[in-house]
């Protein structure tokens, strides 16, 4: 065990921390160069077309200092908000993390949020100074930023380069000669954490897992301790680009596990695995239940494919631990599921990944977050969907959900950054300057508020160079109504949003005329409304498309022409009252792009 070494990478998104580890797996000769592509760890499609990474990936490489073996497992991690349920995971299976800064945009606010997770759970922290070889770094600048964050010395940080390989020996003995050693012990009984899971048609199951104490051997018969459930081991093995198998993993070795688990609902992650004959006294602590910040609607387009959809949410959960979902019915929509998301981006990667990796066609209805409904009889509801808001006349108060939001920015944009702070709603709790260009603003903001466009906003007005990060605080009281849209008088559910009240005029005005532009024309008029209760507070209508009766009576008397148009009125009122409304799929993704 002392020659083993577990660490991660942090960094903000696009600190160039995959490029980095391209380089780590390179140096340690673990890929052929053959097998070498950018963003070797990057599995995903998705991944590699976005250049961002959104799933943990733990690989195992061998490095050899002073004529002495190490195996290093590096577990590689995301950097975008979104996925920050990802890094906690994988920073509970290592005992030092990498901390990456890019040289030319200095400490971003992810940065800052994943090193306070990283240093809570006392991890060896190794900083590093990427992006060397651009010319507009600025290393002398950013160290001093570092040593202000973390308090280490000038000599301590490591300038390195992801593309050129510039200080990459540095890391690899920094690594083995800083970062402690696992601290588990063979002789005790199995401990061991489950930290991410994949699902594998031929194989069932396959664990992920990292041993802190004990042995695990195949044949084995081991207890997986919150599930409850007895399995005998298929195959132990250890993480390289493929799975390798090996007779048995140590403890302090990260590595796999199949057990023929068929059912994806049997594996959690963060459950401890354990032996059946000799069990450990207690499960492995400091994982936290992952809390949903956004909850929309999704639901298949073709209302057969519900059991279909619900298997593949199966599957998708296994690999996304972050992604809760349960059952609801939509009068619009059919049968489908309300699914809790960590942010819009999250909501847009399941969305996509369900198209792509099993096939299934969505519509995603409009983002909601949770909020506490007081009734008058003294009674509190939780409610994630507008349409389970109790009546007006029996609602006491509303509490939404605030956060505390941290923002790194240039002092160039503070101005135009406060006013979209405070049209959200929002209070400013403290201005810090970093360095004399650099300033970090800290607000309290309504989730309600941000869930839509604020990341696209804040990115747009500061050319991209502020970075944001929040965590939620508590529950405050706010004067919320529901605001609902009514076709022909017919109320769609999946268009109905809780809304600040100074907000929902401007709301439901701009949602009647995007709709007007998207639904098309019938033989009949359509009226759009936006309604609060029973008051109309916005009406469009969609003109029907008409055949001009009238063309073939030319001369003659006014009466004729008359008495043909009130004949098509009649026709087409007749048709209004059987004729529904088709509400197109992208109706209800331009909600979310009002603007």
């Amino acid at each position: 065990m002392k020659n083993i070494r577990n660490f991660c990478i942090i960094a903000h998104i696009d600190h160039g921390k995959s490029t980095l580890a391209d380089r780590l797996l390179e140096y340690t000769k673990t890929v052929d160069g053959r097998a070498m592509k950018a963003q070797v760890l990057d599995s995903m499609d998705l991944e590699q077309e976005r250049g961002i990474t959104i799933k943990s990936h733990a690989i195992q490489m061998q490095y050899s200092l002073n004529g002495q073996e190490y195996i290093l497992n590096l577990i590689d991690t995301p950097g975008h908000v979104d996925f920050s349920y990802e890094v906690s995971r994988s920073i509970a299976a290592c005992e030092g993390a990498l901390l990456i800064i890019d040289a030319t945009q200095g400490i971003q606010a992810q940065t800052i949020s994943n090193l306070y997770l990283a240093i809570e759970h006392d991890l060896e922290i190794i900083p590093i100074l990427n992006k060397m070889d651009l010319d507009n770094a600025m290393p002398e600048i950013v160290e001093d930023q570092i040593i202000g964050l973390i308090g280490c010395k000038r000599t301590d940080i490591i300038r390195a380069s992801g593309k050129t390989g510039l200080g990459i020996e540095e890391i690899l003995e920094r690594i083995v000669k800083d970062i402690p050693e696992p601290k588990g012990v063979e002789d005790a009984p199995l401990q061991a954490l489950i930290f991410d899971s994949v699902f594998n048609t031929f194989r069932g199951v396959i664990a992920y897992l990292k041993v802190e104490n004990g042995i695990i051997k195949k044949g084995d018969q081991v207890k997986f301790v919150n599930a409850s459930k007895e399995y005998i081991v298929d195959e132990v093995g250890a993480l390289k680009l493929g799975l390798f198998e090996r007779p048995e993993l140590k403890a302090g070795s990260v590595g796999y596990i199949i057990c023929s688990i068929k059912t994806a609902r049997e594996v959690k992650v963060g459950d401890t695995v354990t032996h059946v004959k000799a069990p450990c006294d207690k499960a492995i602590a400091g994982f936290e239940e992952v809390k949903p910040m956004v909850f929309a609607g999704v639901y298949p387009i073709d209302s057969e494919d519900y059991e279909d959809l619900r298997s593949a949410m199966e599957k998708l959960q296994l690999n996304d631990a972050s992604l809760t979902y349960e059952p609801e019915s939509s009068a619009a929509l059919g049968f489908g599921f309300r699914c809790g998301f960590l942010g819009l981006l999250h909501m847009e990667i399941v969305q996509e990944r369900l198209d792509r990796e099993y096939d299934m066609n969505v519509i995603t209805t409009v983002p909601n977050v949770l909020y506490h409904v007081h009734t008058t009889k003294g009674v509190t509801i939780n409610v994630y969907n507008p349409s389970g808001l109790p009546a007006t006349t029996t609602i006491d108060d509303i509490d939404e959900p605030f956060i505390r939001a941290n923002i790194i920015t240039a002092v160039d944009y503070i101005g135009s950054i406060m006013t979209l702070c405070l049209e959200k709603r929002g209070t400013l709790i403290k201005q810090e300057y970093l360095t004399t260009d650099r300033v970090e603003l800290m607000f309290d903001l309504p989730l309600g508020e941000i869930v839509f466009d604020f990341y696209d906003k804040l990115k747009s007005i500061s050319k991209g160079y502020a970075s944001f990060d929040y965590h939620v605080l508590d529950f405050r009281p706010a004067k919320l109504v529901r605001l609902d849209i009514l076709l022909n008088g017919e109320m769609v559910d999946a268009l109905s949003t809780l809304i600040h009240v100074s907000n929902a005029y401007n709301f439901g005005k701009r949602m009647c005329e995007k709709l007007k532009e998207l639904i098309p024309r019938q033989q009949f008029d359509i009226a759009i409304q936006a309604a609060i209760g029973a008051k109309i507070i916005s009406r469009e209508t969609v003109k029907a498309v008409r055949k001009d009766v009238t063309a073939k009576c030319y001369g003659g008397d006014i009466t004729r022409k008359r008495k043909l148009l009130e004949k098509q009125k009649k026709g087409k009122k007749r048709m209004k009252q059987i004729g529904n409304v088709e509400v197109p799929q992208n109706a209800f993704l331009a909600v979310l792009k009002l603007d």
